[in-house]
């Protein structure tokens, strides 16, 4: 089933949700009209955990934030999180969440795809956070996931001096695991859905979780975490399954 907000495209399946952001005469900039229904769709998610999937429309995944409002927002606005918050919801979702970027993300659209679990790319794709360039700094992930992603030294290269990296420089530093045609992305982002969807959704949704937690909590909620799935039918199944095929 697919449906049509203001500024997305959606296509719903019993195991993902695939989001199109669908702003194109603004380079899919981010509004705040984009942020209210992509709130939504993480409302819809945390009910009924399924994979997630953004792109963006005509050769762009997300161009940033939308400049002219950017341009009215103050300090009060800033301390609110708009965009941050979002994304920190977005990296929060109980499945996993996959990034299929084809051309320019850039500044906020660069951070959506930072808090995403995995990002595949077009060859076309070009990524980076030029917002000292307009005399702010990326609040919304860059400054934390991006070091997390690819180290400091490329972070600051990309943060601080303004570097904008192309698809194969994106794969080399494992800012994105796979470069696809433009023609292939989406099918790229619905395969690596259907390799996550063949695994067990517990055991997925609890490795996630734990994968995310403090490191002062391991090992004891990899432990808790197990004491769950060895208790599940799923756990049994799967095994059982897997035995009888080493059988024969």
């Amino acid at each position: 089933m697919t449906s049509t907000p203001n500024t997305l495209t959606i296509e719903r399946r019993d195991d993902r949700v695939h989001v199109q952001l669908d702003r194109p005469d603004v380079r899919n900039a981010i509004d705040q009209s984009m942020i209210g229904e992509l709130h939504a769709i993480c409302a819809e998610l945390e009910q009924q955990p399924r994979i997630l999937i953004i792109s963006g429309v005509n050769g762009v995944f997300a161009s940033g934030a939308d400049i002219a409002q950017l341009r009215e927002r103050r300090r009060d606005d800033a301390l609110l999180g708009i965009n941050s918050g979002l994304f920190s919801r977005i990296a929060k979702l109980p499945m996993p969440v996959i990034a299929a970027i084809d051309g320019w993300a850039l500044g906020g659209g660069a951070e959506l795809a930072y808090a995403a679990d995995f990002r595949i790319a077009s060859t076309s794709a070009r990524i980076g956070n030029p917002e000292t360039a307009l005399g702010i700094l990326p609040a919304a992930g860059a400054l934390w996931r991006l070091a997390e992603l690819v180290g400091e030294p490329v972070a600051k290269e990309i943060i601080l001096a303004g570097r904008i990296l192309s698809a194969l420089e994106c794969l080399a530093v494992h800012l994105v695991t796979e470069l696809h045609d433009p023609d292939d992305l989406l099918t790229a982002a619905h395969a690596l859905a259907d390799r996550i969807a063949a695994q067990d959704p517990l055991a997925t949704r609890l490795a996630k979780e734990v994968f995310h937690a403090p490191r002062a909590a391991h090992p004891l909620v990899d432990n808790v975490a197990q004491s769950i799935l060895f208790e599940s039918e799923a756990k049994f199944t799967r095994m059982d399954a897997f035995l009888a095929r080493r059988k024969h």
